[in-house]
């Protein structure tokens, strides 16, 4: 199968036989798991004993063989095997006086190269966008350029001229690349940068959601640990999320909207956000038609839309509709120190979570427990998963009201539902969507600026960086608070608020500042969002999204599967940008 290889075990000992266990080396503290018993050396007949089991290639493995009596360590061996991989354990005695034993890996056909359909995917994209920069550069040649407008119709050629991607020498158009204009005359232009960073998150959030081409670094992380790429989407959805409350809130209250109908459409669109994520988008419809008894109601909208709810009525309550330059000391922190109330919201919130996460007791759990439970730590807390996160979870909304099959489960093999969208973890989406805030507000402030605007970006990046380096101690396991997207841990917040400023710093200069890039095509999905999100989980299963494989256990049929997929939707998003069409709640 997919991410497995062949491991045949041949046992030239005499009696008793071999017990082989395996541990894998993403699974920290955790038990050897047994996988199969080796039969002695037949001497009458010559015969070794030979056992076959499938072992895993993801990750490295260590391998102890030990005696069936008595339990004696024979031998222990660290590899990594590789996929579809033939390999042979032979185990023999080197010394029968000494009674040295030997434990020989032996490769009998070697594995495939699985990551060749990654290369040849991304030189095929690389292929797709080289053709478009050069039909882009042609376009600006005059005598191509009226050549394709002869080519068209008079009205099709018109909506080219006067359309967002036309003609660079029309000069009433808004291109791709819009002539420079000041903040003052221009102050409703809609940031591109923010919409590309949206659009970047969304599409992989979608490609990770399409399954990844099946390969282990697209899946999230069992626990603590690395940041692999299905880890950022979701945390710089949410960040950019507050990036936009700040730009929305200051540009309805300018209009003239009241604080009283701004809280209307909060509190509306909350609504809308949880109502779809808990009917629309549920992942236990798998379990048959949609009923109070397994009904999960923590999940990915209805975390935006609480999270959504509390920062915009924050920043309302504390908003103003003229965000000019503030009169009071230290004018470098205009940005900070008017919203000071707000920052208090946030600290009390961040020290609940600490209380509830450090302190609060949860049964035959140690206190301040953050383990994923099952075989980890050694097996003593089986069902202590999420530690007080999870019991919150279950003490409240039920264990059938969970998501069912968390990421633990795979490699740590915890039997307890647990939701990574769940109730405690919602105060640090509320905390990151807040530094979100934090982005908009300098965008804000110094929107003439954008040397300051970049400058500010920087040191947020490096000041959450350091946070981050501070809490986890720069380690993956042996921090004081590790970084872990299941329990959305404040350290997950700080690092990935690191990475958000930095790259919305990147998107910003190159998009809005120095205009070398459009934001194409990830400006597409970006600007429909929700639409885009819905509609790639309804249609999950419908072609073209999805279709019967050839070879299921072919990690190019599901790349090429998900990466159309994912294509579609940005194509889609681009039709809709053409015409117009933006679903917005």
């Amino acid at each position: 199968r997919m991410d497995q290889a062949l491991l045949l075990v041949r046992n030239e000992l005499p009696a008793p036989g071999l017990n082989l266990a395996a541990r894998s080396g993403s699974c920290h503290q955790c038990l050897y798991q047994f996988l199969a018993f080796v039969p002695p050396n037949n001497e009458s007949l010559r015969k070794p004993g030979t056992a076959s089991v499938m072992v895993d290639t993801q990750h490295p493995l260590t391998l102890l063989l030990n005696s069936s009596v008595g339990d004696r360590n024979l031998c222990k061996i660290q590899y990594h095997f590789g996929e579809f991989g033939n390999y042979s354990l032979v185990v023999k005695t080197l010394s029968t006086s000494t009674q040295t034993v030997s434990c020989d890996l032996v490769i009998n056909e070697g594995p495939i190269n699985s990551y060749l359909p990654i290369l040849f995917a991304f030189l095929v994209y690389m292929g797709i966008l080289a053709i478009l920069i050069a039909g882009r550069l042609l376009m600006k040649i005059d005598p191509v350029r009226n050549w394709v407008y002869k080519k068209l119709n008079p009205r099709a050629t018109d909506r080219m001229i006067n359309s967002e991607l036309g003609s660079p020498n029309t000069a009433d158009s808004i291109n791709c690349d819009p002539p420079p204009q000041s903040w003052s005359t221009g102050s409703r232009r809609r940031l591109r940068s923010l919409d590309t960073f949206r659009g970047l998150s969304l599409v992989i959030m979608v490609f990770v959601n399409y399954g990844g081409g099946k390969y282990w670094f697209f899946k999230h992380e069992s626990w603590n640990g690395k940041l692999h790429i299905p880890s950022a989407p979701f945390s710089r959805f949410v960040f950019i999320m507050g990036t936009s409350v700040a730009l929305a809130l200051g540009s309805m209250l300018r209009w003239g909207s009241s604080k009283w109908k701004v809280l209307r459409k909060i509190l509306w669109r909350s609504f809308v956000l949880i109502l779809l994520g808990i009917i629309v988008v549920n992942p236990n419809y798998c379990l048959g038609p949609l009923s109070w008894d397994n009904l999960r109601i923590p999940g990915v909208l209805q975390r935006l839309g609480f999270t959504y709810l509390v920062v915009a009525a924050l920043e309302l309550l504390f908003t103003r509709a003229d965000s000019g330059t503030w009169e009071g000391r230290f004018p470098a922190l205009q940005d900070i120190l008017p919203y000071w109330p707000q920052w208090i919201f946030i600290l009390v919130l961040e020290t609940i979570w600490l209380c509830l996460t450090f302190l609060l007791p949860v049964p035959d759990c140690p206190r301040g427990y953050l383990g994923p439970g099952g075989i980890g730590d050694f097996g003593r807390y089986p069902n202590c998963t999420g530690g007080a996160a999870g019991y919150i979870d279950r003490l409240i909304l039920g264990e059938k009201h969970m998501y069912q099959h968390p990421s633990s489960g795979v490699i740590y093999q915890s039997t307890m539902p647990y939701d990574p969208e769940g109730i405690l973890g919602t105060i640090n989406s509320i905390v990151m969507a807040f530094l979100g805030l934090q982005a908009g507000k300098i965008t804000l402030f110094y929107k003439d600026q954008p040397k300051q605007i970049m400058s500010r970006f920087l040191i947020w990046g490096i000041v959450m960086g350091i946070i981050s380096a501070i809490l986890t101690k720069c380690s993956k396991e042996e921090g004081f608070i590790p970084i872990n997207k299941n329990l959305w841990s404040i350290s997950y917040v700080t690092t990935l608020s690191c990475f958000a400023f930095i790259l919305l710093l990147l998107i910003y200069y190159l998009v809005d500042v120095k205009k070398w890039w459009s934001g194409a095509p990830f400006l597409y999905p970006g600007m429909n969002s929700i639409l885009v999100y819905i509609g790639h989980q309804v249609f999950a299963n419908y072609f073209p999204f999805k279709w019967k494989m050839q070879d299921s256990q072919s990690h190019a049929e599901h790349l090429i599967q998900n990466l159309t997929a994912t294509t579609l939707w940005v194509v889609i998003s681009y039709i809709l940008y053409r015409r117009r069409i933006f679903w917005k709640i």
